[in-house]
């Protein structure tokens, strides 16, 4: 058996680092399974190689349900706690079947690709809009606060129902519920986001179901299947998981995706010259940069061998996207940003039973916003250098805070 290497977070990109990539390196070529620890004292096994990856993430024997964690892990795990809304918790993401396969058939129902590709008009209405508004300002703007968040959080928020007067409120409880905290000030943030954010939609589910419009909540609410529905609590759960997934992946795909190709002139310019390599830049920039960094929580239900490394029955696991994507063993020069490279097979939206639904939205979303803003904004820059930039602190999610650019 291979043996197994114990690492603090802060090591590897778990603290904002602006590089994390080499470590993920050494990890694959020396402890490619390692056993680490988190500020708090949790502990949790990181698979970093894609073959391992992508073996992990349809492995049946890797639960979802946080439920079934041993207790001598659950300080590891984002279990609610007295301050916490515990109705945010049975979503997607945090069941097996067969509960995951009733709520993903029901939930489906408002993902087909015709009511996805319907929206393509109104978000190069919104994205062109942005564009206008950019355009009439003087000096540097932060595209990540004025285009990359509220392209995909507008959508968002139409897709659901959501009024956009609360955007803003949203932005806020999802960045606190998406950052690393290790400390009793930062759990009570986190906690305090939980608790307004789960009100929040549970009163806007109400009113929907007195008054339902033309959204996906509705629909949700109305969604039944051989005389199934979505209970209240089911449905809190969903709309936070679409709501907070839905814009916070998208907002650093486009905002990661644009840095990188201001990063390298040279693919810049092939996109200029040809817009059609719009498709392959957007699947370059998820595998070179993408904007989540490890697969949401899973935890062995039994002792289970993952690429040689035992892991006992009961610890959670994480599975670093990034570091699949950057693996040699699959990608030719990895580390090389080329948006001609032809090769999508990576795994940023998961693999199997728990595949992405969003994902066909956040790759028309992506092609739109960074199509059209090269389009716009030939001569675009950075406003600072890449070394000043702030990564976010987090276990899930790799973006920036802010990303200052000149638009000519």
């Amino acid at each position: 058996m291979s043996s197994t290497t114990s690492v603090r977070p802060e090591s590897i990109g778990f603290g904002g680092e602006a590089n994390p990539y080499a470590l993920y390196a050494r990890l694959r070529a020396q402890a490619p399974v390692s056993h680490m620890s988190l500020p708090d004292g949790g502990e949790f096994w990181l698979v970093t190689r894609f073959a391992d990856a992508k073996d992990a993430l349809t492995d049946p024997r890797l639960s979802k349900d946080p439920n079934k964690v041993g207790p001598q892990w659950r300080a590891t795990v984002a279990q609610p706690t007295d301050g916490e809304d515990a109705s945010l918790v049975r979503h997607l993401l945090n069941v097996d079947p067969p509960d995951h396969t009733r709520l993903r058939r029901l939930v489906h129902k408002g993902f087909t690709p015709r009511r996805i590709e319907s929206l393509r008009t109104r978000i190069q209405e919104i994205t062109d809009g942005l564009l206008d508004g950019m355009a009439r300002q003087e000096g540097p703007v932060d595209l990540l606060e004025q285009f990359a968040f509220r392209l995909p959080v507008t959508v968002i928020c139409e897709l659901l129902g959501v009024p956009l007067d609360d955007v803003d409120r949203i932005h806020d409880w999802s960045t606190a519920l998406s950052t690393l905290v290790a400390d009793a000030e930062g759990h009570a943030r986190v906690a305090d986001a939980s608790l307004q954010l789960g009100s929040y939609l549970a009163e806007l589910i109400e009113r929907k179901a007195v008054e339902p419009g033309e959204d996906l909540i509705s629909a949700l609410i109305a969604a039944r299947d051989d005389d199934q529905r979505l209970s209240h609590a089911e449905l809190t759960a969903m709309a936070f998981l679409i709501l907070v997934g839905g814009h916070e992946t998208t907002v650093h795909l486009i905002a990661n995706g644009m840095l990188a190709l201001m990063r390298h002139p040279d693919q810049m310019a092939l996109l200029l010259n040809d817009p059609s390599l719009i498709t392959g830049a957007i699947e370059e920039a998820l595998r070179y940069e993408g904007s989540v960094e490890v697969a949401t929580w899973r935890f062995a239900a039994e002792q289970i061998d993952i690429g040689g490394v035992v892991v006992p029955q009961g610890a959670p696991v994480l599975i670093s996207l990034a570091s699949s994507s950057r693996d040699p063993e699959r990608f030719k020069d990895p580390d090389t940003f080329d948006i001609t490279r032809g090769d999508s097979a990576h795994l940023v939206f998961g693999q199997g039973l728990h595949y992405c639904l969003g994902a066909p939205l956040a790759r028309m979303e992506g092609q739109i916003a960074i199509g059209s803003l090269v389009r716009r904004f030939p001569g675009i820059r950075l406003a600072t250098s890449p070394e000043s930039l702030r990564w976010r602190q987090g276990l899930l999610i790799r973006g920036l805070f802010e990303l200052p650019v000149h638009l000519s």
